[in-house]
């Protein structure tokens, strides 16, 4: 087995980590363009924790700007094998009230304006997403909301929209009607993208609102959001340090096959095969590409 290495990724409101050994932020240097800011290289008990803030310090990259090629592609070059993401959202369930996390295990994608692959042509691959998140990250990130007390919900669909605007009333009740459950701008392509680099994947959807559907509660605007935001990352900020202080230092197997997600995935015969492109994927792909 390999050694882990926890990767981090903070949504809105979630910029840093305390408590940290060895911290220091470096830049690292994607083919894929330029990733939202530098990696915040850590250790926590002795366990490496790599730190990207999806929008960068100071939240300055919007949804659909920000490169989730270059960032997933870098944390991989930083040897991450298993990747949370740390997400704000709106509830689309009257039981997921403000301040509540959800351990999303679904999602519906329906971005428009974003990179999606790594592959392309010159070599064509084809990962499954049937299952998105890893079982056994999914595990780690319950445990330590169960030990830090945290109100949660094991399980849910989020709904990826492309933003930056919020829904309208209609597109919110017809994602409920979808049986969705937390609704966001940013998993989507970053989940898939995860997958077609071999790392494990889970996201903890922290809910800052009710989005527009529910009448009792005012439409969603960025000022209640920054509110709720604060506490939950608070919240959040525990569970990282609690789930870092509990994981597995090697990296099991995944049950689903994440981590080896590219073993059946590529179909470009070797002869026909773009060498730029294969460059390009030296840290995404090199397990397979090597092989």
């Amino acid at each position: 087995m390999a050694a882990s290495v926890l990767g981090i990724v903070g949504g809105s409101g979630f910029y840093s980590l305390p408590g940290l050994q060895n911290a220091n932020w470096r830049h690292v240097e994607s083919p894929f363009g330029k990733p939202s800011d530098d990696i915040l290289f850590a250790d926590i008990d002795g366990l490496p924790v790599r730190f990207l803030p999806r929008h960068g310090r100071g939240h300055k990259v919007p949804p659909s700007a920000i490169n989730y090629r270059a960032n997933i592609d870098a944390l991989k070059r930083t040897g991450v094998t298993d990747l949370v993401s740390v997400s704000a959202c709106g509830s689309l369930r009257e039981e997921f009230a403000p301040g509540h996390f959800v351990l999303v295990d679904q999602f519906i994608d329906r971005t428009f304006a974003r990179e999606k692959s790594f592959f392309g042509p010159g070599l064509v691959a084809h990962v499954s997403v049937a299952d998105p998140v890893s079982p056994l990250l999914v595990d780690a990130v319950e445990a330590a909301a169960k030990m830090e007390g945290l109100p949660y919900t094991r399980g849910g669909t989020y709904l990826v929209m492309e933003g930056p605007q919020f829904s309208t009333r209609a597109e919110s009740n017809l994602y409920r009607s979808w049986g969705c459950d937390v609704i966001g701008m940013t998993n989507m392509p970053e989940a898939k993208l995860a997958r077609e680099a071999e790392i494990c994947y889970a996201t903890v959807a922290m809910v800052t609102d009710f989005d527009c559907w529910h009448e009792e509660h005012a439409d969603v605007d960025v000022a209640g959001i920054v509110a709720v935001m604060k506490a939950n990352t608070e919240k959040a900020q525990r569970l990282v340090a609690r789930l870092a202080r509990e994981f597995p230092r090697q990296h099991p197997p995944c049950p689903i096959g994440s981590d080896r997600a590219l073993d059946v995935a590529l179909i470009t015969a070797p002869e026909a095969r773009d060498a730029a492109l294969l460059a390009r994927l030296d840290a995404v792909a090199g397990r397979v590409l090597k092989g």
